[in-house]
């Protein structure tokens, strides 16, 4: 079996590595929950496999009846960062009413 890696999959490889890298860190830390450790290291994987199966990615696609592989990433990817922002503004969201409870209640503290 010969493999040819090309080089825009040996930039990928590595940065996926280092991506890899920081999220064991945080975990490590405790800066992020086991659930999205498992999450990251669960899309880092299937990015991986994307980049050095490419073929994988067209069959798929060819199943779900998407006419390109790359179609299907990126579809993959749009939903998945729709998701993500949704979170990350539900968590603004109640940050902001947290910190707008706490300052009333220092503020009627303080009087």
């Amino acid at each position: 079996m010969n493999v040819l890696i090309f080089p825009i999959q040996l930039v990928a490889i590595v940065f996926m590595i280092f991506a890899f890298s920081r999220v064991w860190l945080r975990a490590r830390e405790g800066s992020i929950s086991r659930g999205m450790f498992l999450f990251w290291i669960l899309v880092w994987l299937l990015l991986l496999v994307a980049v050095v199966r490419p073929e994988l990615t067209t069959q798929l696609a060819k199943k779900l009846g998407i006419g390109r592989g790359v179609d299907v990433a990126l579809y993959i990817s749009i939903v998945t960062l729709f998701y993500l922002n949704f979170r990350n503004n539900v968590l603004i969201e109640n940050l902001r009413h947290e910190i707008t409870r706490l300052t009333r209640i220092i503020a009627l503290g303080q009087k």
